[in-house]
């Protein structure tokens, strides 16, 4: 493999980066290794079965044949230098693909030409446009011969908008691609006329500026000045008035060095593109991609290399990070000094002397920085800047896990942290209630391919099961407590009373807790306010009626008692606790269970029994489409109806339908489920 750019720091202005991105099976990293080979930094194409690809290179990725986690590839071309983020497709791994948005100036969203508008296709196209990311579409195995593109276009054009405009064509026999933005094509095309393709796309791309566009009414497209439309190309880009379809096929390489032409000429770069959503304090600010400037470099990605040990991958926004030099985390007061980073391409890294404005590179063996770390010089200690949070899905999906041999125990919690670390939509979280530790991810391959992880990286087996749901806990009217703890042990007693009421907040309440001290005269000295809120707190934590969280509840402490020797905190947060808990028993307590929303897409002729299955399990259906060949359900449903979800939709569609699933809301549970649950619960607390 030729190892491109190797020191020389590339201008910003020359830069090319963008994100590789579509449902699964699409073809991304088969077209990774197209642009590769065509670009000429490899000398043969790599095969996903053979496993020798570029971007998918982990034991993980070539067992299950799929990308399950990013990878960064670039190259030069036309005297630009473009770097690619190839991204996993499958649902259960959408949270890297999210994760990575950051990086990139251009979102290309993949689509396989045989199956069409997937599941993924929407869910991504939806988090580009929230992010302000100029976007593409790339039409991929077009050499299939019974596909029908023309359809697929128009279909297109319904789901996202007559924005969505074809800048090529694929020839009669779709072994080639034709220009139709940049010339005057007059060649043969799969399906419509090019000269009427020229038309429409400079008619969409000139409504962003008004003296082109009169220009237009005056001379038509071939009188236009190319630079003015090419400027206008950018900005219609830019604005969101236009997503550009392009057409390739990965298997052929036909139409790729087209996308080359597309990715160096037309997408924007770093100076040219929407700025990323930066903030200090409260105030938002724009990045300048100037290797002057001081440093500020966001961490996209976080891996464990076998050699390396932990791997930070980050792009730079401003500056420059230099060899040797030191750099802060996030808040943190005391600087890392970083050794040397480095550029990649795929599995493979090396050494540079520094990485420039615009650029992906990484460091190596700095333990306190995570995914979603902005690293920056310490010019703003004070205030150090952030990003907006990044709408990653909530994992949802569960499994109650223990450890197959004790023997395990003292490795168990490291690995799971650094499980963690490499995948912002893994979570382990420790059920109080139940005693069971559970596992968190989008999905049950998800998880799975974690436990594979686990084993093969860190020597840990783990036993499973299906976790209970996890309820959360609130009230519905208003109620007071009251508690006078009192303890005399011989020595120094025990002292501490409270009285107070607990209010419903609003479903939408930003904490779902509130705590006003409410007492008058010194009744209880502020000193103990405190712990009263600790006890509380603990209450919150361990459920009241059912052993679940609980949220939704404002508690106002109005009076009480101390004495002056025997209050004491520990005495406050025993009355407060009981308190509490005795105001919740009265105050109308129920449970809440998780809603998701699921978006499920199959085959038009399967609407009817995906609808039906959703509406036996609780799922109320909001939305659904049908096209000739496909159809769409929204739906919200309760997570506990659906935790099988993916086994009974594949029997329901004999494999061809697909869903996502991202957590929406809490609602009341029915109240059949409510009496069960809470009948069977056994307080752990002996006191409550």
């Amino acid at each position: 493999m030729n190892v491109p750019n190797g020191d020389q720091l590339p201008a910003p202005e020359s830069i090319r980066t963008f994100l590789l991105c579509g449902h699964s099976g699409a073809g991304k990293t088969s077209l990774c290794e197209r642009l590769l080979y065509h670009a000429g930094v490899t000398t043969r194409l790599g095969d996903i079965e053979h496993e020798n690809t570029v971007s998918d290179y982990t034991a993980e990725e070539h067992h299950h044949h799929h990308s399950l986690q990013p990878s960064v590839i670039h190259f030069d071309h036309e005297g630009h230098h473009v770097c690619v983020i190839d991204t996993p497709g499958l649902s259960d791994f959408v949270g890297h693909s999210i994760g990575c948005f950051p990086a990139v100036e251009s979102v290309v969203v993949v689509i396989d030409a045989t199956k069409g508008i997937e599941s993924e296709t929407r869910r991504l196209m939806r988090v580009a446009t929230e992010r302000n990311l100029p976007r593409a579409i790339l039409i991929n195995k077009i050499d299939v011969p019974e596909v029908d593109l023309e359809v697929l276009v128009a279909q297109l054009r319904d789901a996202f908008g007559a924005i969505c405009v074809p800048i090529n064509l694929p020839g009669p026999d779709c072994s080639d691609v034709i220009d139709v933005f940049e010339t005057d094509a007059h060649d043969a095309t799969a399906f419509g006329s090019a000269e009427a393709a020229h038309v429409d796309i400079v008619e969409q791309v000139i409504v962003v500026d008004e003296a082109l566009m009169e220009r237009y009414l005056e001379v038509g497209a071939e009188g236009l000045d190319p630079a003015a439309v090419h400027d206008a190309f950018e900005k219609a880009l830019r604005d969101g008035q236009l997503v550009p379809i392009v057409f390739a096929s990965a298997k052929t390489g036909a139409g790729i060095d087209k996308l080359l032409h597309f990715t160096a000429s037309l997408l924007p770069s770093p100076l040219e593109g929407n700025p990323r959503p930066f903030v200090r304090g409260e105030e938002s600010f724009t990045t300048e991609f100037d290797a002057d400037k001081p440093v500020l470099a966001h961490v996209f990605r976080v891996t464990t290399d076998p050699h390396l040990g932990k791997l930070c991958v980050f792009r730079v926004h401003q500056g420059t990070v230099r060899a040797r030099t030191e750099l802060y985390v996030n808040a943190d007061r005391k600087p890392h000094r970083i050794g040397r980073p480095m550029r990649l391409q795929g599995k493979e890294h090396w050494e540079v002397d520094a990485i420039g404005p615009g650029e992906i590179g990484a460091i190596a063996k700095i333990d306190d920085v995570h995914f979603d770390a902005v690293l920056h010089d310490g010019a703003t200690p004070e205030d150090p800047p952030h990003l907006v949070p990044l709408p990653l899905p909530k994992p949802m999906y569960g499994l109650a896990v223990e450890l197959k041999s004790h023997a395990d125990e003292s490795r168990f919690s490291a690995a799971m942290a650094k499980l963690q670390e490499e995948d912002p939509c893994f979570v382990m979280e420790r059920i109080a209630a139940t005693g069971e530790t559970v596992l968190r991810g989008l999905g049950e391959l998800h998880l799975r391919v974690v436990l594979e992880k686990l084993q093969s990286h860190y020597g840990i087996e783990l036993l499973t099961a299906p976790p209970k749901v996890a309820y959360k806990e609130t009230i519905t009217s208003h109620a007071e407590g009251h508690c006078r703890h009192k303890k005399q042990t011989g020595g120094a007693g025990q002292f501490g009373e409270v009285y107070l009421r607990v209010t419903p907040l609003p479903v939408d309440h930003p904490t779902g807790f509130e705590f006003v001290n409410s007492t008058v005269g010194g009744s209880i000295p502020k000193q103990f306010m405190p712990a009263i809120e600790k006890g509380v707190r603990q209450a919150l934590d361990e459920g009241v009626v059912a052993g679940y969280p609980m949220i939704g509840v404002r508690v106002e402490v109005y009076d009480g008692k101390h004495h002056d020797v025997d209050s004491k905190e520990i005495a406050f947060i025993t009355a407060g606790r009981k308190a509490f808990v005795e105001a919740v028993r009265k105050a109308a307590p129920a449970l809440l269970e998780p809603f998701v929303e699921v978006e499920v897409t199959a085959p038009s002729r399967y609407l009817g029994d995906i609808t039906s299955d959703l509406s036996t399990h609780r799922g109320r259906v909001n939305d659904s489409a049908v096209s000739d060949h496909a159809c769409m359900v929204r739906a919200h449903a309760p997570l506990g109806e659906l935790r099988e979800y993916a086994t009974r939709l594949k029997s329901l569609t004999a494999g061809a339908g697909a869903f996502t699933m991202d957590y929406s809301h809490d609602e009341a549970a029915p109240p059949n489920v409510q009496a069960e649950v809470i009948a069977s619960f056994r307080p752990h607390n002996g006191e409550q």
